[in-house]
């Protein structure tokens, strides 16, 4: 059975960092290209950042520059290294896989950890 758990978010003041992490299991994780979403309260889901299985990366401009994301295959693991928070950044967070190109109407989703930027 294939599951993503994201774990790591809270919250924080704005300027502040945080890390979440997700790890997998029940896939072959350095196979698939992994993301991070969000989704703010009615607001819908936008992607963040995402990472190809051969390591490639894009963020969007709105975070460019403060967030990282990054991946350990041997520890079946990706990571999204937040800086310089915002509170426009408070949102729910969301893991995703899939093999090939991520696509959200059918990736593989964790729960979602909520992050809450504070002004």
């Amino acid at each position: 059975q294939v599951q993503l758990v994201e774990s790591g978010g809270g919250l924080v003041q704005a300027g502040g960092s945080l890390r979440l992490s997700c790890a997998a299991s029940g896939l072959t994780f350095g196979m698939y290209a992994m993301g991070w979403y969000r989704q703010a309260p009615g607001k819908e889901r936008e992607l963040v950042a995402r990472i190809t299985s051969g390591g490639s990366t894009y963020a969007v401009d709105s975070v460019k520059g403060r967030f990282t994301i990054s991946r350990d295959n041997a520890k079946m693991t990706l990571y999204l290294q937040m800086n310089s928070l915002k509170p426009e950044d408070t949102a729910v967070y969301y893991c995703a896989a899939r093999r090939g190109v991520l696509r959200s109407a059918d990736n593989i989703w964790g729960q979602g950890t909520q992050v809450t930027v504070s002004s």
